[in-house]
């Protein structure tokens, strides 16, 4: 079988809900306990999953996650654009102040071995555009063409840098194992790459994966959360089509998970073959994002790249 578009079609897994009754989950990710942590959006709270035995209440809507090298959590506070740090007896403070290096919201993130996080931006009011037309959709429509914005570095001391401009929409970023920094464009259709130099900064931009006609039916993939797959390969959340492709350097897809609505975020857990996660929505609309609690997470076993 192939795709309009003459390749191959990608084998594909179904997911399956395996739990729902969130608002809009992001950012899965795996801590240092082994268990599954999530942030929804609009319970303004991180959620330990697996089992899920706590809550951290971040009022100015949570994103990003990963963790300091010592296990303590970092969290993306977006409305007020703080980086904020979970201390070990459970309170959360200000790791950092995003506000003067982040414009809209600050967004998803990635925290390396270092303990560097690379968080992304809006680069625009995304919410006070909502406030005035609340059926807008200025990242999925056919129109969306928001503003670029930025990728800034928070290394382990709270210090605060920019290190990439002009991106369109910087969203999920993950670290390959030979240093290279991949960072989905939502808007721009694309997966960018970076070297990481030894002092954190970001030389050799390219494009690591044109997603233009990757979809299932060679339409284009919109990038939102993605996720290192293993094999120099990446998971990326598509939700337009529904569902996530693992997607090769240069754009290739060589498997799919289908999910049961629009998958916005996806992670991997560490089994064998892989739990890929995928965190899905009706919409990511906030006005009914924030009234129904359609948010579900939804799994499905795929094996590893063949050769």
């Amino acid at each position: 079988m192939t795709t309009p578009s003459g390749r191959a079609a990608a084998p594909t897994a179904t997911a399956r809900t395996v739990l729902d009754g969130l608002h809009f989950a992001e950012s899965p990710s795996v801590g240092p306990d082994g268990a599954l942590y999530v942030s929804d959006f609009y319970d303004h709270a991180v959620l330990r999953i697996d089992p899920r035995t706590w809550r951290a209440e971040v009022p100015g809507q949570p994103s990003g996650l990963g963790w300091l090298p010592d296990g303590r959590l970092l969290v993306v506070s977006m409305r007020d654009r703080r980086l904020l740090r979970r201390e070990a007896d459970g309170t959360l403070v200000t790791h950092a102040d995003l506000a003067a290096a982040t414009a809209g919201a600050a967004n998803d993130m990635y925290v390396d071995a270092e303990g560097r996080a690379w968080v992304g931006d809006f680069g625009f009011d995304f919410y006070g555009l909502l406030r005035g037309d609340p059926e807008a959709d200025p990242l999925f429509g056919p129109d969306a063409d928001p503003p670029t914005a930025r990728l800034t570095r928070v290394d382990p001391d709270g210090t605060v840098t920019t290190v990439a401009r002009g991106l369109r929409f910087p969203n999920g970023t993950t670290l390959l194992p030979d240093g290279t920094l991949v960072v989905a464009e939502t808007v721009g259709g694309r997966l960018t790459a970076f070297t990481v130099t030894e002092d954190g900064e970001l030389t050799g931009r390219r494009m690591w994966a044109d997603l233009s006609s990757a979809g299932p039916s060679g339409d284009r993939i919109l990038p939102d959360g993605i996720a290192y797959a293993g094999d120099e390969r990446v998971w990326v959340s598509d939700p337009t089509a529904g569902g996530a492709s693992r997607v090769a350097r240069g754009g290739e897809v060589d498997a799919r998970v289908r999910t049961s609505q629009p998958c916005f975020a996806v992670g991997v857990l560490p089994t064998r073959p892989a739990t890929v996660v995928c965190c899905t929505a009706a919409t990511s609309n906030p006005t009914t994002a924030a009234a129904h609690r359609t948010g579900r997470i939804e799994t499905a076993h795929v094996p590893e790249a063949a050769g």
